[in-house]
């Protein structure tokens, strides 16, 4: 076998050359994507309350279970961590490392505030004989506000995962991404609490 028969011949380099890469868009692109699906995932919940949120089978209701003052804290928790999260942003598009860390922090206390005032009441219900298998209505609500509680949970982690990079490696271009696309899901999850607290604490109160 001559050597021109072996040698293997590849298509020029500009034969993959598409065009300068953007990682940052596709990562949010992705990101994007990955919202629209949680948007499935709420909207299968919420529907799945406005179906059954009315069957108590002689359980305890809304009227009984609710305490809207303790559930408007609870919203007040989430809403001042979207505005710290929005400084925190701010912060970032200046440069200051250290702003950005202190803003964060207390976007974190906030989230853990919200977390454990849902767990207290919980809690509470399950104590009071109203856990999620005492009614549909219980088993949508528990179903519904409890996965939104493990998406704020996990938006807790994440944050704290970032602050440790940040804290490392400073604000670059990877970190400063990944700080976009945890300000999305966050502010993406008081979207739907305040869904939540309409559709289910409220018009459940009033019905």
């Amino acid at each position: 076998m001559s050597a021109h028969a072996a040698e293997t011949t590849f298509p020029p380099d500009s034969f993959y050359d598409t065009g300068e890469h953007h990682p940052q868009n596709g990562t949010m692109l992705g990101f994007w994507l990955y919202l629209m699906s949680d948007c499935l995932i709420f909207a299968v919940l919420f529907a799945m309350y406005g179906v059954v949120g009315a069957n108590y089978a002689a359980g305890p209701g809304p009227k009984d279970l609710f305490d809207l003052g303790l559930v408007a804290v609870n919203t007040s928790m989430l809403l001042l961590s979207s505005i710290t999260y929005g400084f925190a942003m701010l912060e970032m598009a200046r440069g200051r490392q250290n702003a950005v860390l202190g803003w964060l922090a207390i976007t974190g206390l906030f989230g853990l505030a919200f977390v454990g005032l849902e767990l207290y009441e919980f809690n509470h219900f399950i104590h009071e004989g109203a856990g999620p298998q005492r009614s549909a209505f219980l088993s949508a609500f528990f179903a519904l506000v409890g996965t939104h509680g493990l998406h704020v949970s996990f938006g807790i982690v994440w944050l704290a995962v970032l602050m440790v990079q940040v804290r490392k490696m400073g604000l670059t271009e990877p970190n400063r991404r990944r700080l976009a696309c945890l300000s999305l899901f966050w502010h993406f999850l008081d979207v739907v609490w305040i869904g939540v607290f309409t559709f289910v604490y409220l018009m459940g109160v009033l019905r």
